[in-house]
């Protein structure tokens, strides 16, 4: 892509994710956990190991850097225990992940992508279901 059309595409995402409402930004999230994960493993096929290390690597910690912030902006208070589970199952994801990154293992990304993919699937769907704009517990 083209060093214009790239920083216009770098504009329109910035602009999507301010303007959103939280509840969206949370699928947003999601979405770029899997996309990030999904580069760690294609990256696992490379032949050169450097190269699949750094390309793994980078893209696990791109994910973990989401959950980190997903984790960080729960609201207990509001939550309660919906935001307590979210709480645990954002720690299990960060440990797998770990665990991926520390023996470049293709299995906790796999398991981390279909756990995500079915928390995003019942967020769209509670969505759904309140309209996109109706608060969300849990999420500041």
């Amino acid at each position: 892509m083209p060093p214009a059309q790239r920083q216009f595409a770098r504009l329109y995402q910035t602009q999507s994710v301010l303007t959103t409402n939280p509840a969206n930004l949370v699928l947003m999230l999601y979405d770029g956990i899997t996309r990030f994960l999904n580069h760690a493993l294609d990256a696992h096929g490379f032949a050169d190991e450097f190269e699949r290390i750094q390309k793994m690597n980078t893209g696990i910690v791109k994910a973990q850097a989401i959950l980190v912030e997903l984790r960080a902006n729960l609201d207990f208070n509001a939550g309660g225990d919906y935001a307590r589970d979210l709480d645990r199952l954002y720690d299990y994801y960060l440990r797998r992940l770990l665990q991926a990154n520390l023996n470049k293992s293709p299995e906790p990304i796999v398991e981390v992508i279909r756990l995500v993919g079915e928390l995003r699937s019942g967020w769209a769907e509670m969505l759904r279901k309140q309209g996109a704009d109706a608060p969300i517990c849990g999420v500041a």
